[in-house]
């Protein structure tokens, strides 16, 4: 069902520009602009399809890329393994058979699906577009609706290019304000997370707004959606703007010329209309943010790096009681003690959440003339081949070399260890990925999630540190 006529939410205009038919209340027959498939599931869903007798039908708009089995390390090829190497190379044949435009290991343009998309103009303001992947929703930051779906939802899009939803609630966040120093969006929304909890964003596609996104670079936007379905909603946007229209143009694959001038004039429509109601809204003062760190095995777990670790017999909740003192038994933590200082052994900065140029920058200001703690072992994995170069045509790679770093080929790497690349049990991992849920990084990994100048904070401290001590 269309919204009725009145004020309507960002999240209507796109919805709506996309229904092909009512197919129950609620539910509707939605045409798909972008189909993005990788490594992982792209092998299997083309030979479903072939399985059943159908084809691709708008090869045109679908681009595969290996970036979850491939390795990261210097050098690579493919895979580090047999199992992963078929996966690669099963999508390079679908996408042979079919003429999917593939970014193939070593292209100039591979990277991360959801670091490469914006980055090379597919990801558009206005378009729906899917991916196999639950971090999909980051591609909103540049004003797209766009969700992972399942491997059957894979094959039904690469058929029809078009999929079947239910059409969720509306959620606005609303963020005044301006983050402190030392403060980053990766910050701002694991504290938004810890608010809503992991389930609050359940059922709703959450508009992010205010003073604090308005100013916001598009890499900390990016940031922002990525984690958007760690509190449930597989949908996180944020209206375009200057900012975005500036990012976008002159990209690969975005408009030119006459078309880029007729797409303008209709992305500076979409923003959510001045008495358009959402059905929740939260309201964010980001200058009450400190520099977050999780403690636990949910996002939802977080605090600011100068509390103390909760304590589960302060809990009155008998079921989050027991969650918190599982957590923390995992974890190897014990409650009440501060959570500085707590010693780590590994250290990734990468994944889809904050691979970007400026993600890596901001841990380098942090490294340049120090080094990486004797006992830790840190890695850099930039988020695509373009953020590889324009890193080391800056120098960042000589600045973390020289800490003690290892910089390695773009890939999801350590984010979620599918390539084999894992952090070994028992070791306690800072990450600047999404996750931190048991055996995320690898069987008895224990990972906490942070910002990247706090994982580079980490790293030449050796422990968990509050990167405000370490800018002075």
């Amino acid at each position: 069902m269309s919204t009725p006529p009145g004020p309507r939410t960002l999240f209507d205009k796109i919805w709506d520009a996309h229904v092909v038919a009512e197919m129950a209340p609620g539910v509707a027959l939605l045409h798909v602009d972008r189909h993005f498939v990788h490594d992982l599931g792209g092998h299997a869903a083309f030979t479903e399809l072939e399985r059943q007798g159908l084809s691709v039908r708008n090869p045109e708009q679908v681009f595969a890329v290996p970036d979850h089995v491939i390795s990261t390390a210097p050098g690579r090829t493919g895979g580090n393994a047999p199992w992963s190497q078929m996966h690669i190379d099963g999508l390079r044949r679908g996408c042979r058979k079919w003429g999917v435009r593939l970014f193939d290991v070593n292209d100039p343009q591979q990277g991360i699906v959801h670091v490469i998309g914006p980055e090379q103009g597919l990801t558009l303001p206005g378009i729906l577009l899917l991916c196999a992947d639950s971090h999909t929703c980051t591609h909103g930051a540049i004003g797209a609706l766009a969700w992972g779906i399942g491997a059957s939802e894979i094959v039904h899009v690469l058929a029809t290019q078009t999929i079947v939803q239910r059409r969720p609630q509306r959620m606005r966040v609303w963020v005044d304000g301006t983050l402190g120093r030392g403060v980053e969006p990766k910050d701002l929304i694991l504290s938004v997370i810890g608010v809503l909890g992991a389930g609050g964003g359940t059922g709703y596609a959450i508009e992010y707004a205010g003073p604090a996104i308005e100013a916001m670079e598009i890499s900390g936007r990016l940031t922002l959606c990525n984690l958007s379905i760690e509190m449930g909603a597989k949908v996180g946007m944020i209206a375009p703007d200057e900012r975005t229209f500036h990012y976008v143009a002159g990209r690969p694959f975005a408009p030119q010329g006459a078309m880029w001038d007729r797409a303008l004039a209709h992305w500076r429509g979409l923003s959510s209309d001045a008495h358009a109601v959402f059905d929740r809204e939260l309201r964010i003062d980001a200058s009450c943010v400190a520099p977050q760190i999780t403690w636990g095995t949910s996002p939802q777990d977080v605090m600011a790096i100068d509390a103390r670790i909760p304590d589960p017999a302060q809990c009155s909740d008998p079921g989050q009681r027991e969650a918190i003192a599982s957590a923390l038994a995992y974890m190897d933590l014990v409650p009440g003690r501060p959570i500085a200082g707590t010693r780590i052994d590994r250290v990734f900065i990468g994944s889809c959440t904050n691979s970007r140029f400026a993600d890596l920058e901001r841990a380098a200001a942090i490294v340049r003339g120090r080094r990486v703690a004797s006992h830790v072992e840190a890695w850099v994995v930039p988020g695509s081949q373009a953020v590889k170069r324009e890193a080391e045509a800056a120098g960042l790679d000589r600045v973390f070399r020289d800490a003690g770093f290892q910089w390695r080929e773009p890939g999801c790497s350590l984010c979620v260890g599918a390539n084999g690349e894992m952090v070994a049990p028992g070791q306690r991992c800072v990450s600047t990925s999404n996750r931190n849920f048991v055996g995320r990084q690898g069987p008895g990994a224990r990972t906490h999630l942070a910002s990247p100048a706090m994982a580079a904070a980490a790293a030449v401290a050796g422990s968990l540190t509050d990167v405000r001590a370490l800018r002075g």
